[in-house]
């Protein structure tokens, strides 16, 4: 068995290097859990914290200085922190519309003086914008879709470490449920940190995004992991459980870096030439799958060494 890459003996500077990736991310989820009104580490929309969006019909392009404009008139007639988004109509369809701008603000009643003082704002700002869409979430509703969130990534969490321990043993998946916190976190803090710097709210489809790269990330490590367990079969006498490690990472590494970088691809053009609405949700994909593909090859598999070292120490002091 021929061993390229050491995973083994440099696994320190991974473990150092996967310290390096979660630590702004840990310390940007402190500084907004401590700041923000909603005491929640990263920015929520309105999914979680209830509110309202419009979405307005514009005949024209807009550009981000316009948005600008339109976010400080709107903050100058009293709507607290307006969440301003474009959303670029198809040149296909049958409308004379370019844009379509969508304003979230906090939970409105239909047809309320609110409403139609942001439709005067809008209004004065672009010449014969219609309002399209509304749609609002009330508070409670917002509570709720929140504890299911967590729910279904406890669920998922639960799910993955029953069945790890089954098919191997409780090591393996310790280190693979590692992995997906690993994975999480570094997530979480990514987008923590942009809704400090850009004002970047997750939603519901956020959470969407993270419960598929729980199952993309586990299913590298579960490929590293069955391979690990073949070759003890049949090498484990004649090399040691670190040897056997390297190995088995290199015979699976090209399967992985291909299956994540086809995978990047599509989510890559899905960014730059995809909605607005969904970029959130693909770029959580696309940091997602990255550190995915890293914790698997680089992480889980020298925690399982590291513990498979103490064991080894263990049994010769008992011996």
């Amino acid at each position: 068995m021929k061993i390229k890459l050491d995973i083994v003996k440099n696994r320190f500077i991974f473990l150092a290097l996967s310290a390096c990736l979660l630590l702004p991310g840990i310390v940007a989820m402190i500084y907004s859990t401590i700041t923000y009104p909603t005491h929640t580490p990263l920015k929520v929309g309105i999914d979680y914290t209830g509110g309202t969006t419009l979405q307005y019909g514009i005949k024209e392009n807009i550009s981000n200085e316009k948005l600008s404009e339109v976010r400080n008139n709107l903050e100058q007639g009293g709507i607290d922190n307006p969440y301003l988004q474009i959303i670029h109509v198809n040149s296909q369809d049958n409308t004379d519309l370019k844009s379509i701008l969508s304003i979230r603000t906090k939970f409105i009643e239909e047809g309320s003086e609110t409403q139609n003082n942001i439709t005067n704002i809008v209004s004065k700002d672009f010449n014969g914008a219609e309002l399209v869409q509304v749609s609002s979430v009330g508070p409670t509703l917002g509570v709720e879709l929140f504890k299911n969130s967590l729910i279904a990534l406890s669920l998922a969490l639960i799910g993955i470490i029953a069945y790890l321990t089954f098919r191997f043993q409780f090591d393996y998946a310790l280190s693979a449920i590692l992995g997906l916190v690993h994975d999480t976190i570094f997530v979480l803090g990514v987008f923590s940190i942009l809704g400090l710097f850009y004002d970047v709210q997750i939603d519901a489809l956020f959470v969407t995004a993270l419960l598929t790269v729980i199952g993309f990330s586990v299913h590298d490590t579960i490929v590293v992991f069955d391979r690990v367990r073949e070759n003890l079969k049949y090498y484990s006498k004649k090399m040691s459980f670190g040897e056997i490690m390297n190995a088995s990472i290199n015979q699976t590494l090209a399967r992985s870096i291909n299956t994540s970088l086809t995978t990047l691809i599509t989510l890559l053009a899905l960014y730059f030439l995809g909605g607005v609405t969904t970029r959130d949700f693909v770029l959580a994909m696309i940091l997602g799958i990255t550190v995915g593909t890293y914790s698997s090859i680089f992480f889980c598999s020298t925690l399982v060494d590291i513990w498979e070292d103490k064991k080894m120490i263990k049994q010769k002091v008992s011996a």
